[in-house]
This record gives structure tokens, C-alpha cells and sequence, in this order.
């Protein structure tokens, strides 16, 4: 049985987990698809900053740094 889906935001650094919905508005979610981050992706929670703003995921080789918001709509299944 699969996990339910989480927000990222709820993994603990170094986690993986796969993406499995992101409930962003078309455009920024567009923006997103165009760096990688598509449904079904692996991911890996590398950080979050200081004050919890922003989140850094490692995606497709590369680190990308999204806003707490941004992440916390974007679902994983925790691997």
C-alpha cells in the first residue's frame, strides 16, 4: 500500500520521496514543470534555512531553493 501524500515541507532533511501533486496556480506550477519538477520525480530534502524560509530539494542532480509556501503545496510519497 502506498503512503498518503505529504507536503514536503513534512519530510526531515535527506529525505526522499517521489512527487505526487502539486497544487500550485497554473503559472507557477508551469514554472516548475519547466525546471524538472514533474509528477512522479524523485526529490530529496536537502535543508530548510535558518528560519524555516527558504527550502532547499535536491531534483534531477541540481539544488533548487522554492519558498516554505510554495513547498508546503507541493505533495510527495515518502520513499
Amino acid at each position: 500500500m502506498t503512503p498518503e501524500p505529504t507536503p514536503l515541507t513534512s519530510l526531515r532533511e535527506g529525505a526522499i520521496a517521489t512527487v505526487a501533486e502539486i497544487k500550485l496556480p497554473a503559472e507557477q506550477r508551469r514554472r516548475l514543470f519547466e525546471l524538472g519538477l514533474l509528477l512522479g520525480t524523485p526529490v530529496e530534502l536537502v535543508r530548510f534555512a535558518p528560519f524555516g524560509d527558504p527550502v532547499e530539494i535536491k531534483v534531477r542532480g541540481y539544488n533548487l531553493s522554492l519558498r516554505r509556501h510554495e513547498a508546503e503545496q507541493i505533495l510527495v510519497r515518502p520513499a
